[in-house]
């Protein structure tokens, strides 16, 4: 009787440390996750994941300006990445305008600054207002050749909001800078390469 109760003993005791050793193991098996503004940015059952438009840049105003871009829409977020060549080295402008329509040989065709809030021009996110199409400047190096990326969900790629959907809009590269105060344009000049987005 002594043995049985010994035994039972026993048993139950090595029955309770491996019960305590698995659940150890389950537990620093188990991976903790936590939803950054990162993730949360990208949930928006009403966005167009995964459209991506790419866009041909050709020369204007006699320059040699060449280049492409790429819009894609990933939740809420619109990423634009375009690559340049033939610049000159320095400061250009970079911005979207109105109408996709870049027929003129100066690039004028294109319209004004795309501004469907009709917001003073300005520096993106400036307090004082900027305009949608105001991406800003961009430096291009001793080989005329310059990368932009962009990224906001100010923009939308199809949606039908005509004061997100950046589709039937044109990008416009600028010979000059931005000086992000002057009206309407911030100055910079001479257009130099033109691409109809967005169709």
């Amino acid at each position: 009787m002594k043995k049985t109760s010994i035994f039972a003993l026993a048993f139950t005791l090595i029955f309770a440390l491996a019960c305590k050793k698995e659940k150890k193991e389950s537990d620093s098996n188990t991976e903790t996750q936590v939803e950054s503004p990162e993730t949360k940015k990208n949930i928006d059952p009403s966005a167009n994941d995964g459209k991506k438009v790419w866009v041909v840049l050709d020369s204007k105003s006699g320059s040699s300006v060449t280049g492409n871009a790429i819009f894609e829409q990933e939740g809420s977020f619109v990423t634009m990445i375009a690559t340049l060549s033939g610049l000159s080295e320095g400061t250009h402008a970079f911005h979207l305008h109105q109408k996709a329509d870049c027929s003129s040989d100066d690039g004028k065709s294109s319209g004004g600054h795309w501004n469907p809030t009709a917001q003073p021009h300005g520096k993106w996110g400036a307090a004082e207002g900027f305009h949608l199409g105001d991406i800003g400047n961009f430096e291009a190096d001793a080989s005329g050749n310059a990368t932009v990326t962009f990224e906001t969900n100010k923009w939308c790629l199809g949606c039908g909001d005509e004061k997100k959907d950046i589709l039937g809009k044109a990008v416009i590269v600028h010979q000059g800078t931005d000086d992000y105060t002057s009206q309407p344009s911030g100055a910079a000049g001479t257009r130099v390469s033109c691409g109809g987005v967005i169709e």
